[in-house]
């Protein structure tokens, strides 16, 4: 008797309380942010170089939200990173501590469901609450896809500003005309370069893989040669191709006034110069590559 009378005095006591005292106020991750989570990872890949990888975001559930999948990674990169990324949620720890458990012997950790201990998860956490996680797979190293998770996670809320305005002065442009070179460089954040190039004779065949090349003619006259076939082919760099010539391509006489865009992944050669050429390259990277 007594036991039932303590249990409605304290089931009346808590009716009274305020609505505030019963429940929490909890930050929920949306969709635009799950987004930006993933575009701050895509541009810590940009400026790493970073080959393909899978990128998940799932809320504080372990419930997927949003993915991006660059191109160039192997077809179980999207699983992986979901687990990934499922794990840093519902334990609220980064992958890469359990990986390191795992190794030290606890090994029976393997056995739990909605587990994924590898490195590359990471918890997204806003005023020290976990709001959801995300998962990097497919990038060139383990450690590799830690560094995308943890750019991704400090994207979240970031304020986007105004692209600064870049502006040269003429006798900057002459200069950089006068021996040929970049005017503006490779950033993290946009995804285009310009040259102010030089050109005093013919060059090898190029292949960008990822950027699409924009040329205006300045000044001068050239054989330019796109399409086809590249000979001798050999990577120099990063998604950079190089050869001796191009066979079976098309072979256009450009002079000054002139604009022709070569798309990425297309084989292209200067492959006769009268004088000097000066040309301006907008080098435009493909989105999401």
């Amino acid at each position: 008797m007594k036991s039932s009378l303590f249990t409605v005095a304290v089931a009346l006591l808590l009716g009274c309380l305020p609505l505030e005292a019963q429940v929490v106020n909890q930050k929920t991750l949306t969709l635009v942010g799950a987004k930006q989570v993933i575009a701050a990872a895509q541009a810590a890949a940009r400026a790493k170089s970073a080959p393909g990888a899978v990128i998940a975001v799932v809320d504080e559930g372990g419930n997927l939200m949003a993915l991006e999948r660059l191109d160039n990674t192997f077809a179980a990169g999207a699983l992986i990173s979901i687990g990934k990324a499922r794990t840093a949620a519902l334990f609220k720890r980064p992958t890469a501590f359990f990986e390191e458990v795992i190794k030290k012997g606890r090994t029976a950790m393997v056995a739990l469901s909605d587990f994924t201990p590898l490195q590359g998860g990471v918890p997204i956490e806003v005023d020290g609450q976990i709001v959801g996680a995300v998962g990097v797979s497919g990038a060139a190293s383990a450690q590799q896809d830690e560094e995308l998770a943890l750019a991704g996670a400090k994207g979240l809320g970031r304020v986007a500003t105004a692209p600064a305005v870049v502006y040269f002065p003429g006798q900057r442009v002459a200069d950089a005309f006068s021996k040929g070179e970049v005017l503006l460089g490779d950033m993290p954040d946009r995804n285009y370069m310009i040259h102010a190039s030089r050109r005093e004779k013919p060059g090898v065949a190029e292949i960008h893989t990822l950027d699409t090349d924009v040329i205006y003619v300045v000044e001068g006259t050239a054989t330019f040669v796109t399409g086809g076939s590249a000979t001798a082919v050999q990577t120099i760099a990063p998604n950079e191709l190089r050869g001796t010539e191009i066979q079976s391509g098309t072979t256009r006489q450009i002079t000054k006034g002139d604009v022709i865009v070569v798309p990425n992944g297309v084989p292209h050669w200067f492959q006769e110069v009268s004088g000097s050429l000066l040309y301006y390259v907008v080098k435009v990277r493909q989105e999401g590559l």
